[in-house]
């Protein structure tokens, strides 16, 4: 999955950008928090596995 499209979900649940980590970005919305890789594909099951714990 692209990276862009998956911060554009995360973003439309209502996380917004916090700061940058070391390799990885972080977003958080309330008390959770999901860090980002910083590459242009996020591996399929990465993905999957945040879009299915954020139900997003």
């Amino acid at each position: 999955m692209k990276r862009r499209e998956l911060i554009k979900r995360l973003e439309k649940s209502g996380f917004v950008f916090v700061r940058h980590g070391g390799g990885h970005d972080v977003y958080r919305r309330g008390e959770d928090e999901e860090c980002i890789p910083r590459h242009k594909e996020i591996n399929e099951v990465l993905a999957r596995h945040i879009i299915k714990k954020w139900n997003i």
